[in-house]
């Protein structure tokens, strides 16, 4: 029986070891490639997926979403759509009803998707933050949810750095990966929890 909170303290996250994704990255930044990740992914019946965006400091200034990261339990890819645009294989892959693609508050990322590529309609995405709150846990955060599910932390330190640079350094593609990997554990192990009924809430005041 795996105890949960209801919300998670947020100092309780910094005392936790720290969670980072494993397994092999690759940087998706031409077509072609992109073609080939794709068949690769098509495989898969769920993935893990994440967004990133290069920050804004000016008001009312907003930039397109520069990364799409998708990840299996050993392999992230990550596309570079300000490189390439957006390959029609990566969006087949996002409108294919038969993998399932697992993130959290995606809806913002992805309504601008929609925005930019008219025509274009995602399917069968899982919000995590929807099954949290069936669950009764009141933490929406990638990094409390984790802490919450799994005693681990995970690095937020490259979430504001610039997602539009010529290279991305091995700190953003670990970031990115991990972030993308981390959706996919959680999801297995709530669907685990949830279907066993093994688990508890804890209300820490």
């Amino acid at each position: 029986m795996q105890e949960l909170f209801v919300r998670t303290d947020k100092k309780l996250i910094p005392t936790l070891p720290r969670y980072t994704f494993e397994g092999r990255i690759i940087v998706i930044q031409s077509e072609n490639e992109a073609n080939r990740a794709v068949a690769f992914l098509r495989t898969q019946k769920i993935v893990g997926i994440d967004t990133e965006t290069r920050p804004s400091f000016r008001r009312g200034q907003q930039h397109k979403v520069a990364l799409i990261q998708i990840a299996t339990p050993d392999i992230c890819f990550l596309f570079r759509l300000n490189y390439m645009g957006f390959p029609d294989s990566l969006i087949k892959l996002l409108e294919d009803t038969q993998i399932a693609k697992v993130g959290l508050s995606l809806k913002d990322d992805i309504h601008q998707l929609e925005q930019r590529y008219p025509g274009f309609s995602p399917q069968h995405f899982i919000d995590l933050q929807q099954i949290a709150t069936r669950m009764g846990i009141e933490d929406m955060s990638l990094a409390k949810l984790f802490a919450n599910f799994f005693r681990q932390r995970i690095s937020k330190n490259a979430q504001l750095s610039n997602w539009e640079a010529d290279a991305l350094d091995e700190k953003q593609r670990v970031y990115a990966a991990t972030d993308a990997s981390a959706c996919l554990l959680l999801y297995s192990r709530m669907q685990e929890l949830v279907s066993n009924k093994q688990y508890q809430l804890i209300s820490v005041s």
